[in-house]
């Protein structure tokens, strides 16, 4: 069970006085009901809400944020800034968004900027890359910090002295994948869609456009694949790009009938598969977007299963 989840089952239990296998009990319950639609965190969240615990007001570090919470407070060091980007809505009114990274000693997420006076600190200067800031009534959406009108954002003193840069990728089995989680977990593959395939340009290994195609830049086929994956406890759609679909053994991209022998031999085949969880507006569902893939070697499984 993830440290985040057994934080709050704590802080849940200490305040309203339930034992820890009570509350579990409700976890469960209450994502049966929902045909477990929802992760265990979240179950705990809404259970939390019903007995009238908020967090609106605690300090909070980052690995302890999760989706659906609001009004968020936390405190961490700026570590990128991305390019601001101007916008227009269907009113016609041009408006300004702002994205950078933050991190604390836990881990580290996107905080997404919408206000102007927010965004004036980091055009400014006074926020850049390595000052420490201040949020509070923060929304979480997904697995990111949006803030608003209505949230604060200020530089703040707090010195950081081991931040964590690298997303922390937690080992989790399917049935405990939250959104915006970066995984690795140990599967089955039990369905293996044909693959789409797209001519990318050689040199960015970015989609080649009708333009680049007419000046002759050179360009290879790349293949997407989509394939689910069961570990026992769930399945969950997983999208895998060319490397790691050349690396679980489909390389035939020309030749339909040894590709669709390759597809066929995969099922049944397990393997490690790390990546984010990440929602597919198109299929209104969540999905595993591999970032790489890994054999699973029988000795290195034996130890760690001891």
């Amino acid at each position: 069970m993830e440290g985040n989840y057994n934080k709050i089952l704590e802080k849940v239990g200490k305040i309203s006085g339930i034992e820890h296998d009570e509350l579990e009990r409700r976890v469960e319950a209450k994502r049966a009901k929902l045909s477990g639609l929802i992760s265990k965190e979240g179950a705990l969240q809404v259970i939390a809400a019903e007995l009238g615990i908020s967090f609106d007001h605690e300090k909070l570090k980052i690995n302890e944020l999760l989706p659906g919470m609001r009004k968020v407070n936390f405190t961490g060091q700026v570590v990128t800034i991305y390019p601001i980007r101007e916008y227009t809505t269907k009113s016609g009114d041009v408006g300004k968004v702002a994205n950078m990274i933050v991190a604390d000693d836990t881990s580290n997420i996107k905080v997404v900027l919408w206000d102007t006076n927010h965004i004036q600190l980091l055009e400014s200067g006074n926020v850049k890359e390595g000052v420490s800031i201040e949020i509070a009534s923060g929304s979480m959406r997904d697995n990111e910090v949006h803030l608003g009108s209505f949230s604060e954002f200020s530089v703040s003193s707090e010195v950081f002295s081991n931040i964590q840069t690298e997303k922390q990728i937690k080992k989790k089995t399917i049935d405990e994948f939250s959104p915006g989680d970066t995984v690795k977990t140990r599967a089955f593959i039990v369905q293996a869609f044909d693959p789409r395939f797209y001519e990318a340009n050689v040199e960015t290994g970015k989609k080649i456009t009708e333009e680049e195609l007419a000046n002759g830049v050179p360009s290879e086929k790349k293949a997407i694949l989509n394939v689910v994956i069961d570990d026992g406890t769930d399945t969950i759609r997983a999208v895998m790009f060319h490397e790691n679909v050349q690396k679980i053994g489909l390389t035939e991209y020309d030749n339909s009938e040894l590709m669709t022998e390759q597809r066929q031999g995969l099922i049944g085949k397990e393997f490690y598969f790390i990546g984010p969880i990440k929602r597919n507006s198109y299929m209104n569902n969540y999905e595993l977007a591999v970032n790489s893939v890994e054999e699973v070697e029988t000795d290195k499984l034996l130890l760690e299963l001891e």
